[in-house]
Parts: C-alpha cells; sequence; structure tokens
C-alpha cells in the first residue's frame, strides 16, 4: 500500500543501547538521544524500546517532543536540550519536562515559575565551553550564586557539548573538557549528574569526558562516524536500525541517444532498460544524487540516471529480468548506508537520515 517506507528494526535500536551500556559500564548513565523523531526512525516507538531496554533518560531538542512522548505514555526522565523560550516554560511542569538551561538569567526565571505554581522543576545547566552556540559563559562564581538562589527549582545536572570531537588532530576537545571540569571544580558545586558526551567520544574510549552520563544519539541508531588523525582504537560496534525501500512506478526501455530527466542531465549512450521509483527529493532522496546514487535492485547495485524529481527517480536496470511495477528498491540498506549516502551528496549521515519526509511511511520490525 506504500509508494515509499522505512523497514526500523526496534530489536537493533535496543541492542545499539545495550552496546553503549556495556562500553560506558554500570557507572555511567545512558541517555538515548530522540530528538528529530528519533532521526526519523519514529520517536514514539523508538523511545518505547528504549524503555523496555531499561533506558531511564530522554534527551528531546524541544517540548513539543517531550509533550509528544508523554501523550503516548512514555514515563523516563526527558531532559529538553534546545527550547526553553517563554511560550513553552509552563510546559515543562505540565509534561514533566526537565530543561536544560543556557544563561543564568533564565535559572532566575524557572525559579519564579516554579515558585508561582508552587512546583518543583528540576534543571540541568549547560555550560559553551567553546562550542560557541548555546550555553553561559559565566564566570564560576556567578553560576554558584545563581544555581544557590534556588529553592524550588532544583540544580540537578552540569552538561556541554563538543565542537569537534571526532578530530584527534585537534586538541579542542581536551580544551573543552579541561574549562569544563575546572569550572565545576571552581562552583563547587556538586550535581547529580554530569554529561559531556555524544557518540564519538563514547565510540573511541575518551573516557575522561564522559562524567556520570552520556548522551548517545547517532550510535542509538546504528552509526558511528570515522574519527581524523591519530586516534585511538573503537570500542563500540552498533548496527544501522533502518532501511528505506520505494517501489517501481514504470520500467521501459529507451534507445540509444535518448534523454533521462529534467535539464537531459543523462543521455543513453547506448539502448538501456530504465525503472522509475515512486521516491524523489520530497520524500528526501538528495536531490545531490542526481546521476550519481545507487540503489539495490534485487541485491544488485543499480546507479541513479538523470535528475531526482521532486517525486520520482530513474534508475538503470539493464540486464534485471523479471522487473515490474510494484516491486520493492532498496535506497538505504545493506551495502548502500547513510554514510555512504552522505559521502556521494556531499553532506553528513545525519542530514540523509533526519531529511527522511514525514510522507514515507513507517514499518517497526523486532
Amino acid at each position: 500500500m506504500h509508494r515509499s517506507w522505512l523497514e526500523v528494526s526496534l530489536g537493533s535500536i535496543a541492542g545499539n543501547f545495550r552496546a553503549v551500556r556495556a562500553v560506558v559500564g554500570q557507572e555511567v548513565a545512558v541517555m538515548p538521544v530522540v530528538k528529530a523523531d528519533a532521526y526519523r526512525h519514529g520517536a514514539v516507538a523508538v523511545a518505547r524500546s528504549l524503555e523496555r531496554a531499561g533506558a531511564r533518560w530522554l534527551a528531546v531538542s524541544n517540548v513539543q517532543e517531550g509533550a509528544a512522548l508523554r501523550d503516548a505514555g512514555i514515563q523516563t526522565r526527558i531532559l529538553v536540550m534546545a527550547d526553553f523560550l517563554p511560550g513553552s516554560r509552563e510546559a515543562f511542569f505540565d509534561y514533566r519536562l526537565t530543561p536544560a538551561l543556557h544563561d543564568l538569567g533564565e535559572i532566575g526565571e524557572l525559579e519564579r515559575l516554579a515558585t508561582r505554581r508552587g512546583q518543583a522543576v528540576a534543571f540541568h545547566l549547560k555550560i559553551d565551553s567553546g562550542m560557541g552556540r548555546l550555553g553561559t559563559r559565566s564566570e564560576a562564581a556567578a553560576v554558584a550564586e545563581a544555581v544557590g538562589g534556588c529553592q524550588t527549582a532544583q540544580f540537578e545536572g552540569l552538561m556541554t557539548h563538543f565542537a569537534s570531537s571526532s578530530d584527534y588532530g585537534s586538541s579542542q576537545t581536551d580544551e573543552q573538557t579541561r574549562y569544563f571540569f575546572d569550572l565545576l571544580t571552581a562552583t563547587g558545586l556538586r550535581p547529580a549528574y554530569v554529561h559531556l558526551s555524544s557518540t564519538i567520544p563514547i565510540a573511541y574510549g575518551r573516557r575522561e569526558a564522559w562524567g556520570n552520563m552520556v548522551r548517545p544519539g547517532h550510535a542509538i541508531y546504528g552509526y558511528i562516524s570515522p574519527a581524523k588523525g591519530p586516534a585511538p582504537d573503537r570500542e563500540l560496534d552498533v548496527t544501522p536500525a533502518l532501511t528505506w525501500k520505494t517501489c517501481v512506478l514504470e520500467v521501459k526501455d529507451i534507445p540509444a541517444g535518448a534523454a533521462v530527466g529534467y535539464g537531459a542531465i543523462y543521455r543513453a549512450t547506448k539502448p538501456i532498460r530504465i525503472a522509475v521509483l515512486a521516491a524523489g527529493y520530497a520524500d528526501g532522496y538528495p536531490h545531490r544524487l542526481s546521476n550519481k546514487g545507487k540503489v539495490l535492485v534485487q541485491g544488485r547495485v543499480c546507479p541513479v540516471i538523470g535528475a531526482v524529481s521532486m517525486d520520482v527517480t530513474t534508475i538503470d536496470v539493464t540486464g534485471i529480468a523479471g522487473l515490474k511495477p510494484g516491486d520493492p528498491v532498496t535506497l538505504l540498506g545493506g551495502e548502500i548506508d547513510a554514510q555512504q549516502i552522505a559521502r556521494t551528496a556531499g553532506t553528513i549521515s545525519y542530514a540523509v537520515l533526519c531529511g527522511i519526509s514525514s510522507r514515507v511511511a513507517r514499518m517497526f520490525v523486532d
């Protein structure tokens, strides 16, 4: 019934979570990141799988994502990492969400709101240790004073985010780690949770940067970006959880010299057989794969020819017998993973996964 669909292995999601836990050990909490609809894998189903696997925390980007999980019955703690806008603040109380605050002034705002409602709320404070995005750059004394002034709002965690963790030729991660822990020591604070690391520092065993909580995102979905420079051996193995398939709309023969697609950027040099697929850039299949992408047809690699269109993509299926409308073709999966697609399209694997459109159906398997 579907033109284009994802097959998401919840068993792989749970297995990847357990693999992270095995690497970091029982003393380090694991907070899987399920923002952006769980990197388009389906946040509710993924969150349920992770909850069953033992996750006690999940991380999202904004209040809407957290509220959707609560409405679906998810009971784990949920950290909202990038949303303390005025219009969203009441929802932290209504949905039992934990805000990550990025400015000392926000601590006062949360304290006033918590006092007015007569309702305690925990929060984590983010430090800008060198990323140059969200997070406070305030001195230790100011941080300690702002946190110490809280009575109803409860300081629970201190966090930061790395800018260059995959680049072992750079000193930036060491510098950020040192800045963060020096600041923590200088404040004299003892938060219950200290967290700095996402997938890369976990996978390559940068233990000094773990704190007592880690925030794996990419690894939960089966991907670890390759490290650059003199990196240590990788300690974490994970399995991609998503396969993306689409249907054949039409199969036909075209003669030598025939043009294919917008702009005639492909012209057949000999008679070939083509198949038109029911997915295009509106589904999230990158336009930059025009004339250079690859797909799997009956287990064989076939090239994308011509421009990727909004709703369709054309491939060369010369030599593949018996292909007909309705037959499945794999766009992403097996030997064609998100990292390979990203290299071909000149982007990153995160963008490939998160770019898959909501009009692509999700099917969940164990």
